[in-house]
């Protein structure tokens, strides 16, 4: 085999043209793997890129999309972690293994899949064996492919950094992949969920996965809200999902020091809020790049123990991948996947 059939664009921007091409696969060799791609998970980062390339040095064509779940066909005479047969998800960021990130002041890390380094919508890869980690036994593989980087942010800021225990409050944003497993992977913890959303239904839907209290924010301030139904305490973790000027909602939001996980840019990457808070509250205020492989494993063990069910909005076949991307753009409840 020495072509796959994958998804591409040949430049960002309005004008691009998306279309089904054929890419060169390498000899399998040393610590090299061929996998087979079964389910692409999208992510709003994959909309970004397309649209504006997000200053990575992207090279055309480029093939979109990050996060996927697949099986591995066929192994170097160097691999050691895996074997033909076995169903395996990307990492993120194929170079951060475990502890601190790779990069410096100047150049912060950035270098990730669907990025810096080609995406995943292609039938086949031959790729290390450390871009790789185990999928869960309990999940399918549009489920597992949910995992490498809206599984995988959650439960990095709610438990790798986090530290998260039953009995925490915690505040999700919305009801996208980060946000609905930020919601299943707090309850499995034992905490108290809050979420808001401007949707009724999605906050049905949201309450019947488990959370605690359903604010929807078209019905007055949802601070306030929330103030009255913890009796002004606030919140011990915020999902901080929607960027910009919003963090200022979140100091308002979280408790005494208490902690903001900044992770989404919906409404900008100029992020801004009030020095009153900050200082008189003393939260931490973090920034969450997803994860490292470590912290993928340990999430597939949970997912695993805990029998934790992704939330999938839609499933789409292979050469419906434009259609999935106008579903994304339209605001899924959960996930948006592609199956091969």
């Amino acid at each position: 085999m020495q072509t796959t059939r994958q998804w591409q664009i040949d430049r960002v921007g309005p004008d691009q043209k998306l279309t089904i091409g054929e890419g060169r696969l390498e000899p399998v060799s040393s610590n090299k793997m061929l996998v087979r791609t079964q389910a692409v998970s999208l992510n709003f980062r994959d909309r970004l890129v397309m649209e504006n390339g997000m200053g990575l040095p992207l090279h055309f064509p480029f093939v979109p999309a990050s996060d996927m779940a697949g099986v591995v066909e066929a192994v170097g005479p160097e691999v050691t972690r895996f074997k033909p047969g076995d169903r395996v998800i990307s990492t993120f960021s194929p170079d951060w293994i475990d502890s601190r990130s790779l990069g410096d002041a100047r150049t912060p890390p950035y270098k990730t899949r669907g990025g810096f380094y080609p995406g995943v919508l292609s039938d086949y890869t031959v790729l290390s064996e450390e871009w790789y980690a185990h999928s869960p036994k309990t999940l399918d593989p549009a489920e597992a492919s949910t995992l490498p980087c809206a599984g995988l942010t959650a439960w990095f800021a709610l438990i790798e950094c986090g530290r998260l225990k039953a009995g925490d409050k915690v505040l999700v944003q919305g009801t996208g992949g980060v946000a609905l497993f930020g919601l299943q992977i707090a309850k499995a913890h034992g905490a108290e969920v809050f979420i808001t959303s401007g949707s009724v239904d999605k906050l049905e839907r949201a309450a019947a996965l488990g959370a605690d209290h359903a604010i929807n924010r078209n019905e007055g301030d949802w601070v306030e809200q929330l103030y009255l139904l913890t009796g002004d305490y606030g919140v011990d973790h915020v999902l901080e999902i929607v960027g910009g000027a919003h963090l200022g909602q979140a100091l308002k939001a979280v408790a005494v020091n208490g902690r903001i996980s900044v992770i989404g840019v919906l409404d900008g990457f100029e992020v801004s809020g009030p020095a009153g808070p900050l200082l008189l509250k003393a939260p931490v205020v973090q920034g969450i790049a997803v994860g490292h492989r470590r912290a993928l494993e340990d999430l597939v063990r949970a997912v695993d123990q805990t029998v934790l069910k992704p939330v999938i909005d839609k499933r789409y076949a292979f050469e419906e991948f434009p259609a999935a991307l106008e579903h994304l753009y339209r605001g899924p409840f959960g996930k948006v996947v592609v199956e091969f």
